[in-house]
């Protein structure tokens, strides 16, 4: 299975700065080794790629490092040209597991999910919206009509929600944190907000239905938003859900979409417990699940009939 990383894209971040970036390079060493996975560096997003998603106007300011102050503060990361880079390429990753999926069933982005970007705006340590951006060039090239977002991380994907408002060719799940930021919530096709501490039944509950509606759509592609900070030891997530629910919540997704034949790209998205490692075995665990559910899709030259 692809996986696509740019963790050697490094982005400087102050001493102290609460982002875990180190748990990119933590979860590639990880995987390095593994013969069931093909690790590649993508390519960097293009202007063009951004363009259909992000206004021209942010375009520019963010390249130019011309955005003001409050901008640059919303995002919660310094402006330099790495973060720039870094950005297009995590966003080139998502593109390209969109693109591997579709063509081989499950690819995953070992960084993306980035949720919370706007058209005209990034915030919560979010530049540019990702999966919004893969959609779009799915689109555009013919390769899909219709998409689904399925967004488990604990946090709402407001800026995934405000962009495809109103477009019926994709389907917004979001299953989050309703007490969580963003405090100011947008309308996904589907919100369900679950409160402190929901557990493991309550959150599993909420997804199973989630998927259900989101699947009924008619997605020809899924991008799986798998934030690990439901985690009952995240610092940000306050869901209490166990290590167990995680590794459940994955089974689901993938039970579900491979069920129903449709192709899934997964992205990272968030995770902010205090042990980075603890954070790195949960990403891991995604990975390596959706791994498994590749290693099963059945081989071409039995599905195919003889020339």
């Amino acid at each position: 299975m692809k996986a696509f990383y740019c963790d050697h894209f490094v982005l400087p971040l102050p001493d102290g700065h609460r982002f875990p970036m180190g748990k990119y390079a933590a979860l590639r060493n990880r995987l390095s080794d593994r013969s069931d996975l093909r690790l590649q560096v993508p390519p960097a997003a293009t202007d063009e790629q951004l363009g259909r998603v992000h206004m021209q106007g942010y375009l520019r300011a963010m390249v130019s490092g011309s955005l003001d102050r409050s901008a640059v503060r919303r995002i919660g990361f310094p402006w330099s040209p790495r973060l720039v880079e870094r950005s297009r390429r995590s966003t080139g990753g998502t593109i390209e597991a969109g693109r591997s999926a579709i063509a081989d069933g499950h690819a995953v982005n070992l960084a993306g999910g980035t949720h919370h970007a706007y058209a005209d705006h990034g915030e919560g340590f979010c530049v540019f919206n990702d999966v919004a951006v893969a959609i779009r060039d799915l689109q555009a090239n013919g390769a899909v009509r219709r998409a689904a977002v399925v967004d488990l991380d604990v946090h709402q994907g407001n800026g995934t929600a405000a962009i495809f408002a109103g477009d019926d060719t994709v389907f917004t799940l979001s299953v989050h944190g309703a007490l969580n930021y963003p405090f100011q919530k947008e309308s996904s096709d589907l919100d369900i907000g679950l409160p402190d501490g929901a557990g493991d039944d309550l959150f599993l509950d909420a997804v199973d239905r989630g998927l259900r509606a989101a699947l009924a759509s008619g997605p020809e592609v899924v991008f799986f938003v798998a934030g690990v900070d439901a985690f009952e030891g995240d610092a940000l997530g306050r869901l209490s859900v166990s290590r167990d629910g995680m590794a459940a919540r994955d089974r689901l997704v993938y039970d579900r979409c491979d069920a129903a034949g449709v192709p899934v790209a997964t992205v990272m998205a968030g995770g902010y417990a205090p042990d980075v490692d603890t954070i790195v075995d949960l990403h891991e665990a995604t990975v390596l699940e959706a791994a498994r559910r590749f290693a099963r899709r059945p081989s071409p030259s039995l599905t195919s009939e003889a020339p």
